[in-house]
Parts: structure tokens; C-alpha cells; sequence
């Protein structure tokens, strides 16, 4: 049976939000989660021995725990950072850049994560050789090329593919949403607080393009996969993964959960999900499509 994970929180939650939040997933189907910080180090309601003590608190409820490191480093002290979760001596990491599968190869097996951008096999086997034991696959590659992965992916590494949730397409140097406030980034006030599912953007006809969260910019629509978990499964896919959004988060669980156990509920499954989003769905990329488009064919 397929897994199911819960992705890195990728807003700027209140602490005790985040901490509430994570008692419920700990009650939660997710085999599982994702912690830490991975959009901005400026993000300081929970520090690393919070992520830590929500990483034990996790396991004890018997969930794998697995810390996150921040997608683009930025600065020595965000160096730091990276170095104190790749050793912290108790918990997986997912490397998110290219830093971190330096820290942890040849010290401990590891997950690479979506932002690695993983698209060849050779790509696939060189970060075998250097410790993965998963990879999460980037967000924009097909069915038909993680067909192709999957054939040739080494033994023993597991495949994880994000399923559900606004997709975290792009980082930059730049914070748009304090640029939004007219503020600097080192003055940004922590807008991003304000926003616990990110700050939609519109084009000029009023239709929903992008969602701005701080560094990072998303899809204004949910990427919504749960058709497609009994073919995930027959292709070989291990995880399937779901990202956090403020309200939701545990139905949209369950949905996944009663799919990956009777794959026959699927579509009525991702059609009963429209409910819970915080936008409309899309599934453009898994079918080799623009990724904002919804499919209307079956899923196989």
C-alpha cells in the first residue's frame, strides 16, 4: 500500500497554530512528515529544538519524523542552520539543495527533496551513490517521465511524489510579499504571517495566476492527484505527498487515506476534495499538459 506523507508547513504560521497543527497529524493516517523551515530563515516562531521536540513528539505516535532544510541559502548564518539539522544525530533529512546532499553523503541516508530538480537517471543514481534512500519527484516532470525514472531508478530507493496542494514553483533573492508592503526584505515586518495560505495574485482580468509566499512562488491553483494514487501504486511509486494548507489539512488526509485503501473511490474522492481547497484543482503536469489545466480524462 502506498504511503502517505505531509510535506514541510511552507507558510509563516503563528507558533502555537503550528503546534496545534501538529498534535492533530500526530492523531493522523500520514505514515510521514516533513519538518522545519524550508522558505525563509527570517521565519523564527519555532526555532530547531521546537522542530526537534515535534519530531519526537511525531515518532512516538509512530510517524516517521524527517527534518527539511531550507531550499536557498542565502547567508553564513542559514549555513549554520543547515549544517545543525544535517547533524542533529536522531532524525532523517530531505536536502533541498545541493549543500545539503553535501553535508549528509557518506554520513547518513537521506530523502532528495522536490527542489533538487532531478530529471535523468544518471542524476538518480549519483545521489543513490551519495546516501538517498528516497527521492521526491520534481514537480513539473509526467507521468511518462517518471515512467521512464522508475525503470531505471537503483534498488532500494524509494519514489515519492507530491499529490496534493499549491505547488512550490520558484525561489528568489527578492521577498514579494514585503514588496508588496513597499517594504525592504530585511524590514519586511514578517508580512508573511498575515497570510497563512500565501498572497494571491490576479491578472488583469481578475483570474487567479500566482500565490507569492515571501521567497517563494506558487501555483494559485491546488495540485490535486488523488485519481491517480491506484496508478501511482502500479507503477511503482512508494509515497505520495500532501502539503499543508491553514484549514482542511485533516480531510484532505482522510481522502488520500480511503483512495490509497480502495482505490475505486478515487474519483469521487478527488472530486469530493474541491470542498476543502483553498482554490480551484489542476493537474496539468502529471498529464504532460500546461500545469494549470484540469484533465477530464480517467485516470488509469
Amino acid at each position: 500500500m502506498l504511503k502517505l506523507s505531509l510535506g514541510p508547513i511552507l507558510y509563516y504560521w503563528p507558533r502555537d497554530t503550528v503546534m496545534k497543527f501538529y498534535e492533530d497529524v500526530a492523531k493522523s493516517q500520514v505514515d510521514i512528515v516533513y519538518l522545519g523551515e524550508t522558505v525563509c530563515s527570517r521565519r523564527h516562531e519555532l526555532r530547531q529544538g521546537d522542530w526537534l521536540a515535534l519530531a519526537e513528539l511525531l515518532a512516538s505516535a509512530g510517524k516517521q519524523a524527517v527534518l527539511s532544510t531550507q531550499a536557498l541559502l542565502e547567508s553564513t548564518a542559514d549555513v549554520t542552520t543547515l549544517r545543525r539539522v544535517a547533524e542533529n544525530g536522531r532524525f532523517m533529512v530531505e536536502a533541498n539543495d545541493m549543500g545539503a546532499v553535501h553535508c549528509l553523503s557518506g554520513n547518513t541516508p537521506f530523502v532528495a527533496g522536490p527542489h533538487l530538480n532531478v530529471y535523468n537517471p544518471d542524476t538518480l543514481g549519483l545521489l543513490h551513490d551519495l546516501g538517498a534512500s528516497r527521492w521526491v519527484m520534481p514537480l513539473e516532470m509526467g507521468k511518462l517521465g517518471l515512467e521512464l525514472m522508475l525503470k531505471s531508478r537503483p534498488a532500494g530507493l524509494e519514489t515519492e511524489v507530491f499529490a496534493y496542494g499549491r505547488m512550490p514553483l520558484a525561489f528568489s533573492a527578492r521577498c514579494f510579499t514585503a514588496r508588496n508592503r513597499n517594504l525592504p526584505k530585511d524590514n519586511c515586518q514578517f508580512s508573511c504571517i498575515d497570510h497563512p495560505d500565501g498572497l494571491l495574485m490576479q491578472t488583469r482580468e481578475s483570474e487567479s495566476f500566482l500565490v507569492l509566499n515571501g521567497i517563494q512562488t506558487q501555483s494559485a491553483l491546488v495540485y490535486n492527484l488523488a485519481a491517480e494514487l491506484g496508478g501511482m501504486q502500479a507503477m511503482g511509486v512508494d509515497v505520495v505527498r500532501i502539503s499543508p494548507q491553514s484549514l482542511h489539512t485533516e480531510r484532505v488526509i482522510a481522502a488520500f487515506d480511503a483512495v490509497r485503501r480502495d482505490p475505486t473511490q478515487a474519483c469521487e474522492a478527488a472530486e469530493s476534495l474541491r470542498e476543502w481547497m483553498p482554490a480551484d484543482p489542476c493537474d496539468g503536469y502529471w498529464h504532460g499538459k500546461p500545469g494549470l489545466e484540469q484533465s477530464t480524462e480517467k485516470a488509469a
